[in-house]
């Protein structure tokens, strides 16, 4: 072989590999949003649903001609360790009406002596019910900035989708529990 056709496979090479490691610098970056939409899609790990007013019509609808089934909901808060919020419940469980929308509320309170935004995740027990509990009205959906002593009451609007009742995995749940964590933002929003 020639010296040119050596250096014209060597040059063939080391662009491939400089666009495998963008390729794999790319993936990297796109890993986050791609596992998030997967998991909201799934209820993959006990992601819940997010539903509209017209979803949970159509839920409350075949929920009546299923007869009234119910299910214990828990709920559960916490606060990262660099968030100086109280956060809690109202109510530590209820027991709803499978497809019917419910509402939830839970108090926080900034106890700093400063204005603090947070923001809150959430998840669902057991993983499987994740993709059923569906999600109309949610304090989670944007960040909450809180005043020094400031104490709000927030809101979650939900219903548990009939097609829970069908599931096998779902088979003997009589409990979900749904749990948020308030962090502290990284970069407040201006609003």
């Amino acid at each position: 072989m020639s010296a040119a056709t050596i250096d014209s496979r060597n040059t063939r090479v080391a662009i491939l590999a400089f666009m495998g490691a963008l390729a794999m610098l790319g993936l990297g970056f796109a890993a986050v949003p791609l596992y998030n939409l997967f998991c909201s899609v799934t209820g993959f790990g006990g992601t819940t649903q997010r539903a509209s007013e017209s979803d949970a019509e159509i839920a409350a609808r075949i929920a009546r001609s299923v007869g009234g089934k119910t299910i214990s909901i828990r709920f559960d808060a916490s606060t990262a360790r660099d968030m100086p919020w109280t956060f809690r419940p109202d109510q530590s469980t209820d027991t709803v009406e499978i497809g019917i929308r419910d509402m939830a509320t839970f108090t926080a309170r900034n106890n700093a002596d400063v204005p603090i935004t947070g923001t809150a995740t959430f998840n669902v027990e057991p993983e499987q019910a994740g993709i059923y509990f569906n999600k109309i009205q949610c304090f989670c959906f944007t960040e909450q900035t809180l005043q020094p002593g400031q104490e709000v009451h927030m809101p979650v609007l939900y219903y548990v989708d009939p097609a829970a009742l069908d599931d096998p995995n779902m088979k003997g749940v009589e409990q979900i529990t749904l749990s948020y964590t308030f962090h502290r933002a990284i970069e407040p929003s201006t609003k």
